[in-house]
C-alpha cells in the first residue's frame, strides 16, 4: 500500500525528505511542550479526578450519618436540589452578590482610573492607597467589615450616620446580602481599576489630541474614542471578576455566616452546610456540580464574546 504525501505545486524534494521536515517539527513541537506536562498532570490530577469523584458522588445517596444506606441513585440528586427552594434562594444569592459587586466595582473602577490617569503630585502615593484593599486577605476583610464597620454598637458607619441623626442599623442582620456586596466591592475595585487603567495608560495619546482638535467635548472623547478602546479591558474585568466572587465564601462564614437562616447564603456556602453541616455527600456534590457547569457555561460565552471583539479589532 503506498502512502501519498501532498506537496505544495513547485515543491521540488522527495517524499521521504517532506516526512523527515514533518516530523523534525513535531519532534521540536513536543520539545517546546515537555517543561509544560509536570504542570498539566499536577492540574489535572489536583482538579478533573477530584471532579470527576464529585460527579460519581452525584449520582449516588451517600450520607455519613447512615452509610449502610449508600446506593445509586442516578439523577436523583440532581432533581432533588432543583426542587430545594433554598437551594433556588442560594443561587439567586449568588447571582445578585457576584453581578451587583462586578457592576459597582466596574463602575468604581472606571471613575478612579481615569483620575489616576492624569498627572497630579502624589499620584504614586494615593495609587499604592487604592491598592491596599486587593492585597488584603479575604479572611481579614471580612472582619474588618463585620467588626469595625458594621457593628451595630461601635461600628464606624453607625457612627457616621449617626452624624445625621440616622438610628443605628444592625447591617449584617437587617441587610445581610448589601452588607456582603460593599465588603467585596470595596475589595474588588482596586482590581477594576487596575486592568481598567492599564488599558487607558495603552491608549495612543495622539489620537486624544486629535479628538481634541477637531473640537470633540471630553465627554465625546471618552464615549467614542477611550470606551471603544477600553471595550476589551471591561469584558475581560467582567470575566474575571465573576469567575472569582461566584466563588465567595469567606465573607458570607464570617459576616452572615449565611443568616438570618439562609438569607444570604450563596451557592459555595450552601454546599458547604449540607456537606459538613447535613453530611449529605450526595446532593452537595450535585450542587457542586451544576455551580461548575454553570461557571464554565458563563465563561465561555464571556471569553467567546471577548475573542469575537478581538478578531473584529484586528481586521478593523
Amino acid at each position: 500500500m503506498t502512502t501519498m504525501t501532498r506537496t505544495t505545486p513547485g515543491d521540488t524534494r522527495s517524499a521521504e525528505e517532506i516526512r523527515a521536515q514533518r516530523a523534525a517539527e513535531r519532534a521540536e513541537g513536543w520539545r517546546r511542550r515537555a517543561p509544560l506536562l509536570p504542570a498539566l498532570i499536577f492540574v489535572i490530577v489536583c482538579t478533573q479526578i477530584p471532579f470527576l469523584l464529585t460527579i460519581w458522588y452525584s449520582l449516588r445517596s451517600r450520607n455519613l450519618l447512615r452509610p449502610e444506606g449508600e446506593q445509586f441513585v442516578g439523577l436523583s440528586n440532581f432533581a432533588d436540589i432543583f426542587l430545594d427552594s433554598t437551594f433556588r434562594t442560594a443561587a439567586l444569592n449568588s447571582v445578585i452578590i457576584t453581578f451587583g459587586c462586578v457592576f459597582v466595582a466596574l463602575l468604581l473602577g472606571l471613575g478612579l482610573a481615569l483620575l489616576l490617569d492624569r498627572p497630579f503630585a502624589g499620584r504614586g502615593v494615593v495609587r499604592t492607597l487604592l491598592i491596599t484593599p486587593f492585597l488584603i486577605m479575604p479572611v481579614a476583610g471580612a472582619m474588618l467589615w463585620s467588626i469595625s464597620m458594621f457593628n451595630p454598637s461601635y461600628g464606624l458607619v453607625n457612627w457616621l450616620i449617626g452624624l445625621v441623626g440616622i438610628s443605628p442599623v444592625d447591617w449584617t442582620s437587617q441587610y445581610p446580602v448589601l452588607s456582603i456586596v460593599i465588603a467585596l466591592v470595596w475589595q474588588w475595585t482596586p482590581f477594576m481599576m487596575l486592568l481598567l487603567l492599564a488599558g487607558l495608560q495603552s491608549q495612543q495619546r495622539d489620537v486624544l489630541e486629535a479628538a481634541a482638535m477637531d473640537g470633540a467635548t471630553t465627554w465625546e472623547t471618552f464615549r467614542y474614542v477611550t470606551l471603544p478602546h477600553l471595550r476589551f479591558y471591561i469584558e475581560l474585568s467582567v470575566l474575571l471578576g465573576v469567575i472569582y466572587v461566584v466563588n465567595t465564601f469567606d465573607h458570607i462564614y464570617l459576616m452572615t455566616a449565611g443568616g438570618p437562616g439562609t438569607a444570604s447564603a450563596n451557592l459555595p456556602f450552601y454546599i458547604y452546610q449540607r456537606a459538613f453541616l447535613g453530611f449529605d455527600i450526595g446532593q452537595s456534590a450535585a450542587m457542586g456540580v451544576v455551580t461548575v457547569i454553570a461557571t464554565i457555561i458563563i465563561s465561555l460565552l464571556a471569553l467567546r464574546l471577548i475573542f469575537r471583539g478581538l478578531n473584529a479589532k484586528e481586521q478593523q
